[in-house]
């Protein structure tokens, strides 16, 4: 006993001399179990989620989120972290899909738990990063979900005693060996110290500053902080950039899209190999609140199938991934700000080493103002930071051309500085009679005098370049028909005037040529492949 009195002595005298180290809360949530009877500081969309007595898991109160066939119900709440460290989040939970996850980040669900099912889910912060917002969230038209006992493991975020951390942080300016960089100033700072990741690479008394050096078209991620006397600032969030002098992708003049959904999986080097096609356009990456997953069910971070994006890019090809679709929740709808759509955006780009990516952009997504500024500009972010990366935009279409809200999302992309490689249009569905191929070819025709339109400084050929067509194979969601001479008679038209793309929905419809429902058949007499090799004809 008195041995252990002599060491504790010691190690408090050692505190004493060399400064004791914080003790970290367990829990850097407030109101954890929603004991105090109310949300706040929780906030959940739609006012659907409230504070309930039953069911719990400890205490007497629970979190209740009333999913509903519009709303998920998030509720989130946002606390201070340190840059580049460890945290655990998890939570108790109850009911059919509930997800769990940090906005940006890392997230994990449960299909159904009938009684508390505990979730967890480890993520390490950014460079620059001094906050994290965490949810909860049901499904939609699942029913209501419930919550307890959340918690959120890790050291809090300190004041260093120095300066604010410097704002507006942003790349104002690259060369082929070069990035440039401007901040605003800080009251009270005496210099700031420019990072990439925990390197410190310049330190200057201005608010802006150019690395120089670099390597040709090689990407880079930065954080300035700010100092005096007193201390230094933590991080500002961290801007991305590239160098200039990547080499242009080459275009993929025919790449059908395939949906990544179908069960069995598809198999793209099979599919390449039936049609003879080289390239694929594979749908769809939609949102799991504001985080990019392969339609809601695996998280592209993971690279889940990129063993098959290295096959068909070992034959030659290689694949665009679109993002949106018709079904599901569209990124630029779920992510709140820029900043988190173009991580989102980036995350994908980077884990499948991505030149091309496309935006099918259908229903709301199409006319909701906020959404499509906020895409347009997360879009021109993304690409200043990978330069080269080719763009596509597919929207709905009529034989007169796109809709007025189509044309609105073009126009606020094009004002937004991105250099769209394509418009590609969804040439089916029109609801009404004529022959599916000639009405393709008309609307092909009214989206060229439209994008005439929109860049005038352009050629004739550049703007078909700019234009891609997609038709439904076989029989429309209308009951109209699109069949095999529809198809010679668009790829004879894309010859004629180079078009940019010709693609099709959907090969594996193609592959299985059978009559059934509308997502897996064709419903016309046709062979496997046939319409792939048909449309595997056109080069360009």
């Amino acid at each position: 006993m008195r041995k252990l009195r002599f060491i504790a002595l010691t190690l408090a005298l050692a505190g004493a001399l060399f400064g004791a180290q914080p003790a970290y809360a367990a829990n850097l949530l407030a109101n954890p179990g929603f004991e105090s009877g109310a949300l706040s500081p929780w906030s959940c969309t739609g006012g659907l989620g409230s504070v309930v007595s039953t069911p719990v898991h400890g205490g007497a109160k629970a979190l209740a989120g009333a999913a509903s066939a519009s709303d998920n119900a998030q509720c989130t709440q946002t606390v201070t972290v340190q840059p580049s460290t460890a945290y655990t989040l998890t939570a108790w939970v109850r009911g059919s899909y509930v997800y769990l996850g940090v906005t940006g980040g890392a997230s994990t669900w449960t299909p159904s738990a009938a009684a508390y099912t505990q979730l967890s889910v480890s993520f390490t912060t950014a460079a620059g990063q001094t906050s994290a917002q965490v949810f909860l969230h049901g499904w939609y038209g699942q029913g209501t979900y419930y919550a307890d006992d959340v918690s959120l493991d890790g050291p809090g975020g300190t004041n260093p005693g120095g300066p604010a951390t410097p704002a507006g942080l942003a790349v104002t300016a690259t060369t082929s060996s070069s990035i440039s960089l401007g901040w605003n100033a800080v009251t009270g700072a005496t210099g700031y110290r420019v990072y990439e990741g925990t390197t410190l690479r310049a330190t200057v008394t201005g608010t802006s500053t150019t690395l120089s050096g670099l390597g040709t078209c090689t990407s880079h991620s930065y954080s300035v902080t700010a100092y005096n006397a007193n201390g230094e600032s933590a991080n500002s969030t961290a801007v991305s950039a590239s160098t200039s002098g990547c080499p242009t992708a080459p275009g993929l003049p025919t790449a059908p899209y395939v949906d990544m959904g179908a069960w069995p999986t598809p198999a793209l080097p099979d599919l390449a190999t039936g049609g003879n096609l080289k390239s694929f356009t594979m749908a769809f990456v939609t949102a799991s609140a504001c985080k990019a997953m392969w339609f809601n069910a695996y998280d592209p971070r993971q690279g889940w199938a990129r063993d098959q994006i290295d096959a068909i890019r070992a034959r030659g090809g290689d694949v665009k991934v679109s993002f949106g679709g018709a079904t599901g929740i569209e990124l630029a709808q779920a992510c709140s700000s820029v900043s988190a759509l173009q991580a989102e955006y980036q995350a994908v780009v980077t884990a499948y080493a991505l030149k091309y990516i496309d935006l099918d952009i259908e229903g709301s997504a199409t006319a909701e103002p906020a959404s499509v500024a906020r895409r347009s500009q997360a879009l021109a972010a993304l690409q200043a930071a990978n330069p080269g990366l080719k763009i596509s935009l597919t929207l709905p279409v009529l034989p007169e051309g796109l809709t007025a809200d189509g044309l609105s999302v073009v126009r606020s992309a094009r004002d937004a500085g991105v250099n769209l490689d394509l418009v590609n249009i969804m040439a089916m569905d029109y609801y009404r009679s004529g022959d599916y191929g000639d009405l393709a070819v008309q609307a092909a025709n009214s989206t060229f005098a439209q994008l005439k339109t929109l860049y005038p400084a352009k050629t004739d050929a550049q703007v078909w370049k700019m234009v891609g067509v997609t038709p439904m194979l076989g029989q429309n969601d209308d009951g109209h028909v699109y069949d095999q001479n529809d198809a010679r008679q668009m790829v004879t038209f894309a010859q004629s005037k180079h078009l940019g793309m010709l693609a099709f929905w959907e090969t594996t419809r193609d592959r299985n040529a059978c009559n059934g429902a509308l997502y897996m058949c064709t419903n016309i007499a046709q062979s496997p492949y046939e319409f792939s090799k048909i449309f595997a004809g056109y080069t360009g």
